[in-house]
């Protein structure tokens, strides 16, 4: 197996989209850094050409270190930020530290990613940075006043670091994800709501994280005469 020329870090390498993302970009040959909260959780995921370690994303020198790691192992070619921070309260028993931790999660750790890896890959004048957003990112609903307030904030971050960076040669890009993606937890909920017998006759209704890896990829893989900035993926009978 020949040494990996470029890397890919993985912020929010969780069970499910972050670890799809580290298992396709480690089959495509590229060598994988990634991080999550309780890091013992990516043993599954790690060897090979994937390591990785705990990461606290809102820790801006934890952050900085960490993509400090992928570039030494090699040249880094792509940050994901993948951080989630989904919650549900009423309006008025979303209380402040909630409100704060979530922003922090989803909006001032991808302002810290975004910053950090443009800061690595402005010199050479290319490299890819993609962050995970949600339909919570275009439209509030009731109960997601936290979550809809950071994942908003991390989408116009987002677009205004695409417009300062495409002309310097690095892609942004920012995917919202319009999902259930197909968990134990929600595959248990979907259950609850239309039975069994419907999900099983829907095989497509639900979201593989795999299908996110893939649009990662499809992304990735773009030529710089046609990047796309936002891209929305959703199932077949999802409504919108």
């Amino acid at each position: 197996m020949s040494t990996p020329t470029q890397s890919v870090a993985v912020i929010g390498a969780g069970d499910h989209i972050g670890a799809a993302i580290v298992r396709k970009f480690a089959e495509q040959g590229f060598a994988v850094h990634a991080g999550r909260r309780n890091g013992e959780k990516l043993a599954p995921l790690l060897g090979g050409a994937v390591t990785g370690r705990s990461l606290d994303a809102r820790e801006p020198e934890d952050l900085t270190a960490f993509l400090a790691e992928a570039e030494a192992i090699a040249p880094l070619a792509l940050v994901v930020f993948n951080v989630g921070a989904n919650v549900q309260f009423p309006l008025t028993e979303t209380t402040d530290r909630v409100f704060r931790k979530v922003w922090e999660m989803a909006c001032f750790a991808g302002f810290v990613a975004l910053r950090e890896a443009a800061r690595i890959m402005l010199p050479r004048g290319q490299g890819k940075i993609f962050v995970t957003g949600a339909t919570a990112g275009l439209r509030g609903n009731p109960g997601y006043a936290a979550f809809a307030a950071a994942k908003a904030g991390l989408r116009a971050t987002a677009q205004s670091a695409a417009r300062e960076l495409w002309p310097q040669g690095i892609h942004v890009a920012h995917l919202v994800i319009d999902a259930g993606v197909d968990t134990e937890w929600v595959r248990a909920r979907v259950t609850e709501r239309i039975g069994a017998e419907a999900l099983a006759a829907q095989p497509d209704l639900l979201m593989p994280p795999a299908a996110v890896a893939e649009a990662y990829w499809a992304l990735y893989s773009q030529p710089k005469s046609a990047w796309t900035f936002e891209q929305e993926i959703r199932p077949f009978g999802e409504t919108w």
